[in-house]
C-alpha cells in the first residue's frame, strides 16, 4: 500500500510536469517537436523504474538472510510486514514451553493416584481415530510404560464423537468381549463437569452434588495452579444398542478423575520475550489452555499476568470493550479459534501490525486474520498453508532475529523510496526553472536517459546496505505523510544547488548562449549525476555518513564506480558521444565546492528535519 501511494504521488506530479515543460519550452524555444521529445524524456527520467527492481531485490535478499536464521519466507511481501510488527500474538504450547508434554499425574476426583483413570484415558486416546495430539501421545506413552497395552485386545470401537472447539471434549463408544458397552469421554474440566451427573467418590458412585463438585474443583484448581494442564475423564455404562452416537449421548456421565500434564517453560522464552520487547514488539499469549496453567507458565517467562481474560470474558464483551481491553491484557486463556481471531482483529483496529504464531488446526482463523502469519515446519498442513512465514525452529528467539532482518529490509526500501521521490521532485523544479530562463534545452533526451541509467546503477547496492542499529529498535510502518514531508524538504534543496550549478555554467564557465549549450549541458550532467550519487550516502543514514555510519561494500562499490564513470565522461572526449562538450579542468574546483555545499546543507537540514519530525527515514 505504501509503494502504491508513493507511485501514485509521482504519477500525479508527472501528469502536471509534462504539459508544463512542453508549453514552456514550446513557447520559449519555438521548437514544439523538440519540446515534446524533451517533455516525454523528462517523464521517463522521473519514473521510478528502479522501484520494482529495488523492492524485489531487497525482499529477496531479506528472504535469503532470514533463511540463514532458520526462517522460510513463503510470501516476499510479508518480510516488510514482519519488520512493521509491533504486537506478536502466540499460542503457549511449544512456543513458550518445551513442547515435550508428559503425563505427570493421574488421580481420582478426590486427588488420589488411581490407575483406573489412566486406563480409561488410554482407551479414549487409543481408539479415537482423529489426529492424535500431544496429550493423546503422552497418555498412550505413559500407559504403555505402565504395562496397560494388553487391555486393548479386550475392546472394539463401536463409534466416536469427535473433538470440537466448542465442546472441548471427545468420546469413544467401546464394547468388550462380553458385549458390554461403555462411553468414555475426556476433555476440558468445565465442559466435562457440565455433562457429569455422578462421580466416583470414596469408593462408590455418588450424585455430583454442589458440595462434592466444589471439592472436586478444589482438587483441579490446586493442581492447575501448580502448573499442570488438567483433563477430566468420565464414563458411563448405560449405552443404547445403536451404531451411531452424537453429542446428545454425552450426558449423565460418571466423573472418574483427572490426568495432569506437564509442559515446562523453555529456558530461552524469557530472553526472547525481553529481546522482542527491546525491539518494540509486545507479546500477547492467546491459548486454549485453562487460566491456571497459562498464568503459571506466562509468569515464568515474563509475560504480564496481573490481568488476564478468558474466552467467557471475551464472549461477553462488545467490540468497544474488547478494543480497550486488548491494550492492557497480555494473556487470554481458554479461547476458541474464533475468539483468537477476534482478539487479533481488535488489535489491528487499534492500529497495530499484528503477527500471529501458531501450529494447530485451531490456529488457522487467527493466522488468516493477522497481518503476518507465522507457523513452524512441524505444524499441521492447514497452519502451514495459511502462514506467510515458516520457522524451522519453534523458538521465539528465532522470531526476534527474523524481526530484525525484516526491519533491515524495510529500511533499505524506505531509503530508495525517499531518495527517488525527493530527487525526482527536485529535478522537476530544476527543469522548470531552466526551461523558463535558458534559451536552449538544459539537457538533451540522450543525456537525461544516460544520467538516469547511471543513477539507477549507483543504487543497485541499496538492497545489500547495512541499517543503523538505532533504526532497528522499534517497528517501522509505511508513512505517506513522512515521505511527503521528506520530499518537501529535500526536493527543493537539491534544486537550489542545481540552480547554483546553472549560475556557475552561465557566468563563470561562459556557457550563456545556444552556441555553448553543449558545454552547459555537460556541466549539469556531471553535477546532477555526481550529486545524486553523493546524496545516496547522505540520505541512507540519520548519522554523519562515512564517519558514524558507513555504507556496505556493494553500495560503496556501485556509487564509486558511477562517480568515476561520470567524471571520466564529463572531462574527456567521451562527452562528445552524448552530444556534449568536454568540461575544462577549471570547472573541477567549482564541482567540488557545489558538492561539498550540497552535502553540508543536507547534513544541516537533516538535523533540523529530525528535530522537527523526530525521524529521518
Amino acid at each position: 500500500r505504501g509503494v502504491d501511494s508513493v507511485s501514485s504521488l509521482l504519477i500525479r506530479l508527472m501528469l502536471v510536469m509534462v504539459p508544463v515543460v512542453l508549453l514552456i519550452n514550446g513557447f520559449t524555444k519555438g521548437d514544439w517537436g523538440g519540446a515534446l521529445l524533451f517533455a516525454v524524456t523528462i517523464a521517463v527520467g522521473l519514473t521510478p523504474e528502479m522501484l520494482p527492481v529495488i523492492m524485489t531485490s531487497t525482499l529477496a535478499k531479506g528472504a535469503v538472510s532470514m533463511s540463514k536464521h532458520q526462517v522460510i519466507v513463503k510470501t516476499l511481501g510479508a518480510i516488510q510486514t514482519f519488520g512493521e510488527m509491533d504486537v506478536l500474538c502466540t499460542d503457549k504450547t511449544g512456543t513458550l514451553t518445551e513442547d515435550k508434554i508428559i503425563l505427570e499425574k493421574y488421580m481420582n476426583a478426590s486427588g488420589e493416584d488411581d490407575d483406573r483413570v489412566l486406563r480409561h484415558a488410554y482407551l479414549n486416546s487409543h481408539f479415537q481415530t482423529g489426529l492424535k495430539n500431544l496429550l493423546d501421545l503422552a497418555v498412550i506413552n505413559r500407559a504403555v510404560s505402565n504395562g496397560l497395552a494388553n487391555i486393548l485386545s479386550v475392546y472394539t470401537r463401536v463409534d466416536e464423537i469427535p473433538f470440537d472447539f466448542s465442546r472441548r471434549r471427545m468420546s469413544v463408544v467401546l464394547q468388550d468381549e462380553g458385549g458390554k458397552r461403555q462411553l468414555v469421554t475426556k476433555g476440558a474440566v468445565d465442559e466435562m463437569l457440565s455433562i457429569c451427573s455422578f462421580v466416583e467418590w470414596e469408593g462408590g458412585v455418588m450424585p455430583l452434588t454442589a458440595d462434592i463438585e466444589e471439592r472436586v474443583r478444589a482438587v483441579y484448581e490446586r493442581e492447575n495452579a501448580d502448573g499442570l494442564r488438567m483433563i477430566a475423564v468420565a464414563q458411563k455404562n448405560e449405552v443404547p444398542s445403536i451404531e451411531v452416537f452424537g453429542v446428545a449421548d454425552e450426558c449423565d456421565m460418571v466423573l472418574l478423575g483427572f490426568v495432569g500434564f506437564l509442559d515446562p517453560p523453555k529456558e530461552s522464552a524469557a530472553a526472547a520475550i525481553n529481546a522482542l520487547r527491546d525491539h518494540g514488539v509486545r507479546t500477547v499469549v492467546l491459548t486454549g489452555d485453562s487460566e491456571g496453567v497459562a498464568v503459571k507458565v506466562c509468569g515464568k517467562v515474563g509475560v504480564d499476568v496481573d490481568h488476564y481474560l478468558t474466552g467467557k470474558d471475551v464472549e461477553a464483551m462488545d467490540d468497544a470493550e474488547l478494543s480497550e481491553s486488548v491494550e492492557s491484557c497480555s494473556l487470554f486463556a481458554k479461547l476458541a479459534p474464533a475468539q483468537k481471531a477476534r482478539v487479533v482483529r481488535a488489535l489491528q483496529q487499534n492500529g497495530h501490525t499484528v503477527g500471529y504464531m501458531g501450529d494447530g488446526i485451531n490456529d488457522a482463523p487467527p493466522l488468516h486474520q493477522s497481518d503476518v502469519g507465522i507457523s513452524v515446519d512441524s505444524a499441521v498442513d492447514i497452519a502451514k498453508e495459511t502462514a506467510d512465514i515458516i520457522l524451522l525452529k519453534k523458538d521465539l528467539m528465532v522470531l526476534e532475529e527474523g524481526v530484525v532482518e525484516g526491519r533491515k529490509t524495510f529500511g533499505n526500501i524506505i531509503k530508495y523510496i525517499k531518495m527517488a521521490a525527493s530527487g525526482n521532485f527536485g529535478n522537476m523544479i530544476s527543469v522548470i526553472v531552466a526551461s523558463l530562463f535558458l534559451p536552449f534545452l538544459p539537457m538533451l533526451p540522450i543525456q537525461i536517459l544516460t544520467q538516469n541509467l547511471l543513477c539507477d546503477f549507483s543504487q543497485m547496492g541499496i538492497p545489500f546496505d547495512s541499517v543503523d542499529a538505532d533504526y532497528l529498535r522499534k517497528p517501522r510502518k509505511w508513512e505517506t505523510r513522512s515521505i511527503k514531508s521528506f520530499i518537501g524538504v529535500m526536493g527543493p534543496l537539491s534544486s537550489v544547488f542545481d540552480i547554483l550549478c546553472y549560475a556557475v555554467m552561465w557566468w563563470i564557465m561562459g556557457a550563456n548562449s545556444p552556441a555553448h549549450a553543449a558545454l552547459f549541458q555537460c556541466g549539469w550532467f556531471v553535477f546532477g549525476t555526481a550529486s545524486q550519487v553523493v546524496v545516496i550516502h547522505m540520505i541512507r543514514t540519520a548519522k554523519t555518513p562515512f564517519v558514524h555510519s558507513r555504507a556496505a561494500a556493494p553500495l560503496m562499490l556501485s556509487t564509486a564506480l558511477v562517480a568515476v564513470i561520470t567524471l571520466v565522461v564529463g572531462f574527456s572526449v567521451l562527452a562528445t558521444g552524448l552530444d556534449m562538450t568536454a568540461l575544462p579542468l577549471r570547472f573541477a574546483p567549482w564541482l567540488v565546492l557545489l558538492l561539498a555545499g550540497y552535502c553540508l546543507s543536507t547534513q544541516v537540514f537533516k538535523a533540523l528535519y529530525i528535530r522537527r519530525f523526530g525521524e529521518w527515514l
